[in-house]
């Protein structure tokens, strides 16, 4: 009986996450604007596709965004010093 009971509680948190992904990236391929009616629709099966395998999709985003940071430290860290003088000057 527990074992069901943890079963169900672990599928109904994948779909929550799914669920939750898919709102956030549907909103964000919404407001792109300049995407042409053929864009939309393979944006549409990848959208899908990535909510169904977000356990998956997800820690590689991480992955290459931690990526991308390591190689645009130097410029990163420049815009941030900016920003901050210019809050701090306010």
């Amino acid at each position: 009986m527990l074992q069901h009971l943890i079963f169900y509680l672990v599928v109904l948190a994948y779909f929550g996450m799914a669920f939750c992904f898919f709102r956030e990236w549907l909103d964000f391929f919404l407001e792109d604007e300049g995407m042409s009616s053929e864009q939309r629709i393979f944006s549409g099966i990848v959208l899908v596709i990535a909510s169904i395998l977000w356990v998956i999709i997800v820690p590689f985003a991480y992955l290459e965004l931690l990526h991308f940071h390591k190689k645009h430290k130097k410029i990163i860290d420049f815009l941030i010093d900016i920003s901050n003088l210019r809050i701090n000057e306010d």
